[in-house]
């Protein structure tokens, strides 16, 4: 007669709990990030709006030398981040991002300058279908993404150094190539970036810790879809 092993299904119930409760702080943890994403772009365009489509704001800021340090104050928040995150407390961190996305809202507010408001909406869905398909295939894929996390980093160079070649050149063609791989680069990031996400994700970090993860999280996602938004915008977009 066989004697049931009470020992392994005791051990069995007890991993099965555990994953139960991992897998529910994964998703709440994770929803935490895509909610501050959400609320970043709700400000970014917010911003953007009142900015691009009130004369008494936009025309000091774009007709004047301050449009450059508008344009390149998004860099500076991303460095500062990208060095400082881990001396920051999690409060700071998160009413940092919220500044990030209000500048980045004012840098982008020319955006509505130069495109018609139908296809800045159109794009925008474009791009958020876009983003939505590839973070969750990034979520729910087993292929393990980061080996091409490298190659993916070598294209964003080559884009930027591209991108900055072209302020001079004003090549209509080397735009366009830019603009195209730009987006294949931010969606291959999109995916990479979600997978990366969820792995780092740990339930025995404390709350502390888990809030900045989610932070910083969001802010890679944010960056992601926003320059895939731009790229596609200046793809396709219809010019005023």
């Amino acid at each position: 007669m066989n004697t049931p092993n009470f020992g392994y299904q005791w051990q069995t119930g007890a991993r099965g709990v555990d994953q139960a409760v991992f897998d529910e702080g994964l998703r709440k943890h994770m929803l935490r990030v895509y909610n501050y994403m959400a609320l970043g772009l709700v400000i970014t365009g917010a911003v953007a709006f009142i900015v691009g489509t009130t004369p008494a704001l936009y025309v000091p800021i774009f007709s004047t030398p301050l449009k450059w340090v508008v344009m390149l104050a998004p860099l500076a928040f991303v460095l500062f981040f990208s060095f400082r995150i881990q001396a920051m407390s999690a409060g700071t961190a998160q009413m940092m991002f919220w500044a990030f996305c209000a500048v980045m809202g004012l840098s982008m507010a020319s955006i509505f300058l130069v495109f018609t408001g139908t296809s800045i909406a159109r794009t925008f869905f474009i791009a958020a279908t876009m983003f939505g398909a590839t973070s969750l295939y990034g979520y729910t894929t087993k292929r393990d993404l980061s080996k091409f996390g490298s190659f993916l980093i070598m294209g964003l160079i080559g884009v930027v150094i591209a991108s900055v070649v072209n302020i001079f050149l004003g090549s209509s063609m080397l735009q366009f190539i830019v603009s195209v791989v730009g987006i294949l680069v931010f969606v291959g990031l999109t995916a990479w970036d979600t997978q990366s996400i969820k792995e780092q994700y740990a339930d025995n970090f404390d709350a502390e810790s888990q809030q900045k993860l989610a932070v910083f999280g969001a802010l890679s996602l944010y960056l992601n879809f926003v320059n895939i938004f731009q790229l596609l915008l200046n793809l396709t977009g219809e010019r005023e």
